[in-house]
């Protein structure tokens, strides 16, 4: 008896079928694919290129929250309700080319294609799981750590194929604002990347595989930060004694 093939889901060829309220939009470097405050009515799907989603507080201070690269999906918090306007702000790093979709169009299109819907879940649940991944680089790991993680993430090492090792060209003040350091901090710790054979830029940063050392160890020669080690598992506390009752 022949076994039953299923047919695996080209989301490419899907999202690019031409319909009611889709459509190709270019943009350059540091162009905006929208800007925090606007009305949320669409989501991107991004062909090529780089962006960031960045927010700003009140006071004018600005973080970076992830980076986007090629087949991610932009301002899908646009789909959680009619009228809502955007929190964040998503900026091309390089030339980008993405799929426009219109909200009505995209919840459409999840309801009508239950293969699509099952990707497009697939991909929030693994976009939580990075945003988890980015909270505890924050909050455990030095600016030295920080760094040599976006670097990696943008020679996409870690994802399915071989790495980019040259990644798309980027300022130290970009990299500054995606680590929450200073450009000086960043400068110095580039020059000592590419002393110990990490990285190499003349114009433009190849990232080499060693770079994962800094991730991977807690410590390296010189490295005067002290952080916490994260467990696998919590430590258990020891019980209380329980105060026996006078009589």
């Amino acid at each position: 008896m022949n076994a039953i093939v299923i047919p695996t889901f080209d989301l490419e060829a899907f999202l690019e079928n031409s319909g009611i309220g889709r459509r190709t939009v270019e943009l350059k470097a540091k162009q905006t694919f929208f800007s925090q405050g606007d009305v949320a009515d669409c989501v991107y799907y991004l062909r090529k290129g780089r962006a960031k989603i960045t927010i700003v507080s009140t006071e004018g201070k600005e973080a970076t929250i992830t980076l986007l690269s090629p087949l991610d999906f932009v301002g899908e918090e646009s789909l959680a309700s009619v009228g809502g306007v955007r929190l964040t702000t998503a900026t091309a790093i390089t030339a980008c080319s993405a799929l426009k979709i219109e909200r009505d169009e995209m919840i459409r299109a999840m309801h009508g294609e239950h293969q699509f819907s099952d990707v497009f879940v697939k991909y929030l649940l693994g976009r939580g799981i990075r945003t988890q991944a980015d909270l505890v680089d924050q909050l455990f790991n030095s600016s030295e750590k920080r760094l040599a993680r976006v670097l990696l993430l943008m020679a996409e090492f870690g994802k399915p194929g071989e790495p980019e090792s040259l990644i798309p060209k980027i300022s130290q003040e970009t990299l500054a604002e995606m680590i929450g350091s200073t450009r000086s901090r960043v400068s110095f710790f580039m020059n000592r990347f590419r002393k110990l054979g990490f990285i190499d830029y003349n114009g433009r940063i190849r990232v080499n595989k060693s770079l994962l050392n800094i991730i991977l160890h807690d410590k390296l020669p010189g490295d005067n930060a002290v952080k916490p080690r994260i467990l696998s598992v919590p430590p258990k506390r020891p019980r209380q004694k329980k105060m026996s009752k006078q009589a």
